[in-house]
């Protein structure tokens, strides 16, 4: 059984990130860069799977620039068995991921692709049900209990009112939720091990894929912007005088 773990990278969750002064987007200049948090568990569930002798083979893909490589490191650290990074300096919005992705299934033939749910800097949630729709196979998003037998897959997954299972054919698409599993630190052994561990390179005309006339964006950022600053707290005297603040000037949500 083959598995593909889909990673992006983006600006660490542990940065305070900046707007830049034009308002057009997030400054990233000497900001510290790791893999989506989703996507990490992603990895390491496949890894899991390997472990456990259900999997044979992790192959770890990202989209991007050339920098992304280091975050493909980063997951043959964790323990994928090779990478594929899909180099483009395009911008690159849930459609184009999704038809990337697509054309790497479409080469590699895996029995699983994993992905996170959604990126945590767009939050769109879109790719991995996009990519369901154009490889034609049965998807479970936001799995939280994944389980493999009689060439089948078991995915426990949330939604509103609690978990489902659903019962799925291989192969299939999977986006992964928080309470899925918790990743465990890099070692060091693991991260020289990775420096050994193929990386393979790949522009989208390999596959097939030509972005500019194919997956024009579709989105357009008009303005970013910060949010407001916070006022100052304030201290009352006694129980009266915080009732009435609270009717007079608390805002409702």
């Amino acid at each position: 059984m083959k598995i593909i773990g889909a990673i992006k990278r983006l600006v660490d969750y542990n940065m305070k990130v900046h707007v830049k002064s034009d308002g057009s987007g997030v400054d990233i200049a000497n900001v510290k860069m790791s893999m989506d948090p989703f996507d990490g568990i992603a990895v390491e569930e496949a890894v899991r799977l390997r472990e456990a002798g259900v999997a044979t083979e992790v192959i770890a893909v990202s989209a991007g620039a050339a920098q992304c490589q280091e975050t493909l490191r980063t997951a043959l650290a964790i323990g994928a068995d090779r990478a594929i990074l899909i180099e483009t300096g395009e911008e690159l919005q849930p459609p184009a991921v999704a038809k990337l992705l697509k054309a790497v299934i479409d080469r590699e033939q895996p029995d699983l692709a994993i992905l996170g749910k959604q990126a945590i800097d767009d939050d769109v949630n879109q790719t991995g049900q996009m990519l369901a729709a154009l490889a034609g196979l049965p998807q479970a998003t936001f799995a939280s209990k994944v389980l493999v037998a009689d060439g089948r897959l078991s995915v426990s997954r949330e939604v509103d009112d609690g978990t489902e299972t659903l019962s799925l054919k291989l192969p299939a698409i999977v986006t992964t939720d928080l309470r899925l599993n918790e990743p465990g630190y890099v070692t060091l052994p693991n991260i020289m091990k990775a420096t050994k561990k193929p990386l393979e390179t790949l522009k989208p005309e390999n596959l097939g894929v030509n972005l500019n006339e194919q997956i024009r964006p579709r989105l357009k950022t008009l303005k970013v912007s910060e949010p407001p600053r916070r006022a100052a707290g304030v201290k009352v005297p006694d129980v009266q005088t915080l009732v009435e603040k609270l009717k007079t000037e608390a805002k409702v949500l």
